[in-house]
């Protein structure tokens, strides 16, 4: 397919859901899942992967931002450089779940956490940049109409990675088989969007000062940040909290899947409600509905799954309001004050990755300092932690969110202009 036909026939919103959902499975479920992992297959201690984690991000303070430079200075081949990152993070991917470690463990989760997470970096950058230009092919409330396919397709990505090595428990390596789907399903992404980048007109790249300078723009990568925070918390510590604290083994990857699945369903419901009444009042209506929802974890005990399921239900529902309207918030700021985009997405990017990176680091410490010892009895105050840090702390972090979203004015904000 040429480009000029890739004009003719308007943006590949499937291309967009596609390539967004893997991306999101190289996101968020690495942080359920890897860590557990190492710990079960390798006896590597907590403290040393949230160390590991944590160093990461330090990277990230240099790499994103260069990454960003990157994207913007190779705009006009950036489908062969997309190309190249897709290999990187489905190698990167095999090599983390599906390669003995020929080095010391932990060194080795460094190793390929390093490269998934660059990659990741980059190619997010990449999506999110070009997606402020697509936009405004689409017409009228362009930026929510390519977020709703974009975070449905993101939702679902992180559906089917939550819940992947669970179905394929009864194989010899359920790891090693999710990290093949995975890399299957990076071929399948960059050959959607082979006709997609660099459709937009050439705008010169924008620097980070233009978007930090704005004031509007700095309050959203700070709500972006308290918002991404309780999801970052509650899915680092998801598995230990229902192996423990329910006592429910098992139940982990229906309910993961429940909790994503309607996130994914919900979201095109809340794009098209910003649509008609604003983005702003129903990004604040999901944060409230989070917070009530998700609260009543604190009342939760051992067998409780069915009230858990619900609250998995109900706040998987109020998340979809982030993913619809959160990042086309930003994307219309970027188109606003700086088009090309690139350097903005860098800094979400960094944004979205510091949360998990500050959770693991912050949580998985005070969780072995309480004496927490995962897939072993634990005594009633380490439990009560674990319950405190997975449900108490998300929902102060959804206010402080709430809070500023409040305080913050986003002209013009009738969706109708996203």
């Amino acid at each position: 397919m040429t480009r000029q036909s890739a004009r003719a026939r308007g943006p590949n919103l499937a291309g967009y859901a596609t390539f967004a959902a893997m991306l999101s499975a190289a996101g968020l479920p690495i942080y359920i899942h890897a860590p557990k992992f190492y710990v079960d297959e390798y006896g590597v201690g907590l403290t040393a992967l949230a160390g590991v984690l944590f160093g990461l991000r330090l990277l990230d303070v240099v790499q994103d931002p260069a990454l960003a430079w990157v994207a913007s200075r190779l705009r006009a081949r950036r489908g062969r450089a997309v190309a190249v990152g897709g290999a990187v993070l489905a190698v990167s991917m095999l090599a983390l779940f599906a390669v003995p470690p020929p080095v010391p463990p932990l060194l080795w989760f460094a190793l390929t956490m390093t490269g998934l997470f660059s990659a990741f970096s980059f190619l997010t950058i990449c999506l999110y940049s070009e997606g402020v230009q697509t936009a405004g092919g689409l017409g009228e409330a362009g930026h929510l109409r390519l977020a709703a396919w974009r975070e449905t397709g993101a939702l679902l990505g992180v559906c089917a990675a939550a819940v992947a090595p669970s179905l394929l428990l009864g194989t010899p390596a359920p790891y090693a088989g999710f990290a093949a789907g995975f890399a299957a399903l990076c071929l399948l992404a960059v050959w959607l969007m082979r006709a997609e980048w660099g459709q937009a007109a050439a705008i010169a790249p924008s620097g980070f000062r233009a978007i930090l300078g704005d004031g509007i723009a700095r309050r959203l990568l700070l709500i972006a940040l308290l918002n991404a925070a309780p999801v970052a918390v509650s899915s680092t510590l998801f598995l230990f909290y229902v192996e423990s604290v329910l006592d429910a083994p098992g139940w982990e990857g229906p309910l993961l899947i429940l909790f994503f699945l309607s996130a994914a369903v919900s979201t095109p419901a809340w794009s098209k409600a910003a649509r008609r009444v604003g983005a702003r009042p129903m990004l604040i209506l999901g944060m409230v509905l989070a917070i009530a929802s998700f609260s009543t974890v604190l009342l939760l005990e051992a067998g409780d799954v069915a009230l858990f399921a619900v609250v998995c239900l109900v706040s998987g529902i109020a998340i979809g309001a982030d993913f619809a309207l959160l990042p086309a918030l930003f994307a219309r700021r970027m188109a606003q004050v700086a088009p090309e985009a690139a350097a903005g997405f860098g800094l979400w990017s960094f944004v979205q990755k510091a949360t998990l990176a500050l959770a693991a680091i912050v949580l998985l410490p005070a969780l072995e300092a309480a004496g927490f010892a995962p897939g072993a009895p634990n005594d009633a105050a380490a439990l009560q932690m674990l319950t405190s840090l997975y449900a108490l702390v998300p929902c102060v972090l959804k206010l402080g969110a709430l809070g500023l979203l409040s305080m913050t004015r986003l002209p013009p904000d009738r969706a109708q202009t996203v």
